[in-house]
């Protein structure tokens, strides 16, 4: 392909993607497909082709093969799990990104890129009102000693978070105990989560050869101080050491919060490292009044939300903040290749990007963020959140006024997430979201809270609008229609 080609098939490609979010917006493409499993592989070739073939038949057959074997979750008829939005400044940061498709694993391998991370970083965390130590410079100018990094998502940045951890509390086990060897030490190491968490916390634990304590949840699924407190006490009286804790701000299930308050001054107490996991609802902290989750947050080492979610950046942009630089990239520091010399590298300037994750090589995702920050602004990101609760709260007055159904006890709706039921059993909860997805017309999940199933529409598509909620209550309370009512 050449540059005239380059040009005319960009030009292609474009008008695809807009006609694609045409057909979205318009309700022509069913969020869900109807493919069955395997059918990809009946429908291509079984090896690459010999010759190079016309861009237009590659596209063609993404029309042909490809898009009905999605579930198009930028349809404003997607309500499942969590969003995640994409806007066109950031499909176009992306293009750019594949231009220079730089690898940028140190300063000197991509200047710009390695800067622009840690500008956006502190753009960000100011917009969203983190404390001022998480950021690189405080409103003087000055460094802080913390600061952030762009990671894939937020399992990812839990797990490293959690590794910087285990480092921290080996170091202070081996000074107490340097006769021992680290792999005994390592199996006295305790990590404490909530059981309303994401799932990835467990598998975190599990790689990281860390036991894990799950601390029950109160009723409205939030940790409690007191909770971890008691728990903790349970793993000292059996000679085990409390190092890492990680508390969540939305929880996946319901968008709960730990009360980060309670939980940091143990954590604090113990010497534990504490991380925030708010990939969900951190992105609401761009509206003022929604930090009072934060209440507690400047006892946290570390803190994570994701871009990708609800604020407009295209999978995938995880945000990850940290206290302290020095501890943090103590889990990761190794001994350089020759060809990476960190005396290219200006310590009190730039971060050292190499040290902050596992791998070597690192994608320009902050050129998005950039991207959507000057076309939006703060106000505009502040517009589409709002904008998305605003649906949800339609959404949670239709359940409201509704005979047949119910608002989830002890789960409010929070940040666009309407936890809602059928009142009737589990089973018939169940059947309601058999029928729902069969209509391919709206995609709503199922979760369990409290001993009993309940139902999630979490709103979120940048191009959903309050029309498409309603919608989608007409769509769920005809199928209730079918289901026998209760005597």
């Amino acid at each position: 392909m050449d540059v005239e080609q380059f040009l005319s098939s960009g030009k292609d490609t474009l008008d695809f993607i807009a006609q694609y979010h045409a057909s979205l917006s318009s309700g022509d493409r069913p969020v869900l497909s109807d493919v069955k499993p395997g059918y990809l592989r009946e429908a291509l070739p079984d090896q690459a082709p010999q010759n190079g073939e016309a861009f237009e038949s590659v596209l063609a057959d993404v029309v042909k093969y490809i898009l009905p074997g999605m579930t198009h979750w930028q349809s404003p008829n997607f309500f499942a799990y969590f969003p995640a939005q994409v806007t066109y400044p950031s499909i176009l940061a992306d293009m750019v990104t594949a231009a220079v498709n730089s690898i940028g694993f140190s300063w000197l391998a991509g200047p710009a890129m390695t800067e622009l991370e840690a500008i956006v970083m502190d753009w960000v965390g100011k917009m969203i009102g983190l404390p001022e130590q998480f950021l690189y410079r405080d409103k003087d100018g000055a460094l802080t000693g913390g600061g952030g990094v762009i990671e894939s998502t937020a399992s990812e940045a839990t797990m490293f978070a959690l590794l910087a951890g285990r480092q921290r509390a080996l170091a202070k086990l081996k000074e107490a105990h340097p006769d021992q060897e680290d792999h005994f030490l390592l199996s006295k190491l305790v990590a404490y989560t909530s059981n309303q968490s994401h799932f990835s916390v467990g598998r975190d634990c599990f790689i990281a050869m860390l036991k894990m304590h799950t601390v029950e949840a109160d009723e409205y699924g939030c940790l409690r101080g007191p909770a971890l407190e008691k728990a903790m006490k349970e793993d000292i009286a059996k000679g085990l050491h409390p190092a890492f804790v990680c508390a969540t701000l939305g929880t996946t299930g319901t968008c709960a919060f730990d009360n980060l308050e309670e939980v940091g001054v143990v954590a604090r107490e113990a010497g534990m490292w504490l991380h925030v996991d708010a990939a969900y609802a951190g992105s609401a902290f761009v509206c003022p009044e929604y930090r009072h989750w934060m209440k507690g947050l400047e006892h946290a080492d570390s803190f994570n939300f994701n871009l990708h979610k609800n604020l407009a950046v295209g999978f995938d942009c995880s945000a990850l903040w940290v206290q302290s630089q020095r501890d943090f990239i103590r889990a990761f520091d190794h001994e350089a290749a020759t060809y990476m010399p960190s005396d290219q590298l200006c310590p009190e300037l730039v971060a050292d990007y190499r040290f902050f994750q596992i791998a070597l090589g690192r994608r320009f995702r902050s050129l998005k963020v950039w991207f959507v920050l000057r076309c939006y602004g703060v106000e505009g990101m502040q517009k589409i959140l709002r904008e998305r609760c605003g649906f949800a709260d339609k959404f949670a007055s239709h359940v409201r006024s509704s005979e047949r159904f119910e608002l989830v006890k002890n789960a409010p709706p929070h940040v666009g997430l309407v936890c809602f039921r059928l009142k009737g059993s589990d089973d018939e909860n169940n059947q309601l979201l058999k029928l729902v997805t069969a209509t391919r017309r709206v995609f709503i999940v199922s979760t369990r809270f409290n001993g009993q199933v309940l139902l999630r529409l979490a709103v979120g598509s940048i191009l959903c609008t309050e029309a498409d909620v309603d919608r989608a209550w007409e769509t769920i309370s005809q199928c209730a229609a079918q289901m026998p009512t209760p005597e």
